[in-house]
């Protein structure tokens, strides 16, 4: 570990690659956020960066930025709320893994990424992803059709609306109830009851 990155423009993704050579995506990267904070412990990258847009970031020798925190507490106070930040977010990651329904998984993927893009000062309600659907499936521990459905069941809902990878979320309360199982789809709920 020589160095973290701070996304300043675009969007990446972060990766895995088993020695199957089939990839996992660990994590979405947004303006502001850091990237290589996996090194923190071991003091090597476990996974890869790459951007999925146009994208540019700010490299902060990990050295340097030791020293200069030190010396300036309120950048210390930050930089240990932007790691808080980033291990919330694994610890999302985790949560969304566990959910046995696809639907919630897709509902918080989506609730969470607007969140994130509200904290940041952007739109958290209409929003373009983006990561291929493709990339979210990884993410999801979901199959791409599985992801497409999901979206298409969540507009049939009235929770979002769709055009490419443009979203709006239409209502994000009750999507946020979806995300967490408090509220079945539909579609989930007819499912259910045929059997």
């Amino acid at each position: 570990m020589r160095a973290v990155y701070v996304a300043r423009k675009g969007a990446f993704k972060t990766i895995s690659v088993s020695e199957e050579g089939e990839e996992q995506v660990i994590g979405f990267h947004l303006p502001g956020e850091l990237i290589g904070l996996d090194a923190l412990g071991s003091g090597a990258h476990r996974c890869e960066a790459v951007a999925l847009n146009t994208s540019n970031v700010c490299e902060v020798p990990f050295d340097e930025l030791s020293q200069v925190a030190a010396q300036i507490p309120g950048l210390q106070q930050q930089l240990m709320r932007v790691i808080g930040q980033s291990v919330s977010r694994d610890q999302q990651h985790m949560e969304l893994l566990s959910r046995r329904q696809a639907n919630e998984r897709i509902a918080l993927f989506l609730h969470g990424f607007g969140e994130r893009l509200r904290h940041g000062g952007q739109s958290g309600t209409d929003f373009r992803l983006p990561m291929s659907r493709e990339d979210v499936a990884h993410f999801l521990g979901l199959a791409f059709e599985t992801v497409s459905r999901g979206f298409t069941r969540l507009q049939d809902e009235g929770l979002i609306e769709v055009d490419g990878r443009r979203i709006r979320l239409l209502d994000v309360e009750r999507l946020d109830q979806v995300a967490h199982g408090v509220v079945a789809t539909r579609t989930t709920a007819v499912a259910s009851l045929g059997h």
